[in-house]
């Protein structure tokens, strides 16, 4: 889905600070990490809104360019959301591939990955799920048959964890963690109980 937090006109920018430009701060949807900056003009946040596609303005060759123009490593839009002062822009979007032309995830050396982000980025989709109808969805299809076959799935999947960890097959029990742990996040889902409110409990208990 994408998102943007300024009206259609545009006419809240200002675009006069910089000579007609505005920074932009690129971070991946996901992970939050910085991927690049660079500068739009009117045009190019124009061509960003109506591509889903960011396209910066390039200074040295005073024409626009869409990032992955060459490499087909794209920056695909999912929010922008303009500074306090109307004056900078920061878009969140979804990365293609590495960012920088090094070869790099992102043009300040940092490696693009934070496995714990993507539970959160699981459980949006969970919830996604258990608002659609959609035939051929096995977790649509788990939250129309209740609580009580969620429960059961959480249940079955937890002997089977267990079942693995007697044994020293680290692949199969990899596997058997992960379907406990998507089950689970479904059962939190099931209870409208975001997995925040586990770990603020958590770190409540720890606290102590």
């Amino acid at each position: 889905m994408f998102v943007c937090y300024f009206n259609e006109t545009m006419t809240e920018l200002n675009f006069t600070k910089f000579d007609g430009l505005l920074p932009v701060v690129v971070q991946d949807a996901q992970t939050d990490k910085i991927l690049m900056v660079g500068f739009m003009n009117e045009e190019a946040l124009e061509v960003t809104r109506a591509s889903k596609q960011v396209t910066f303005y390039s200074r040295s060759k005073s024409r626009l360019w869409t990032k992955g123009e060459t490499s087909g490593n794209f920056l695909e839009v999912v929010a922008i959301i303009p500074d306090c002062d109307q004056d900078t822009l920061l878009i969140k979007a979804n990365p293609r591939g590495p960012t920088c032309h090094t070869g790099a995830d992102t043009c300040f050396g940092e490696t693009n990955e934070d496995p714990i982000k993507f539970i959160s980025y699981l459980e949006s989709i969970i919830s996604l799920r258990k608002k659609s109808s959609k035939n051929g969805s096995y977790t649509a299809d788990l939250f129309r048959k209740g609580i009580n076959k969620i429960a059961q799935k959480v249940g079955e999947e937890t002997i089977e964890l267990v079942i693995e960890a007697k044994d020293d097959h680290q692949a199969l029990f990899i596997g058997e963690a992960a379907d406990l742990l998507y089950h689970y996040l479904v059962l939190l889902e099931a209870k409208d109980i975001p997995l925040k409110m586990i770990i603020d409990e958590l770190k409540e208990r720890h606290a102590k």
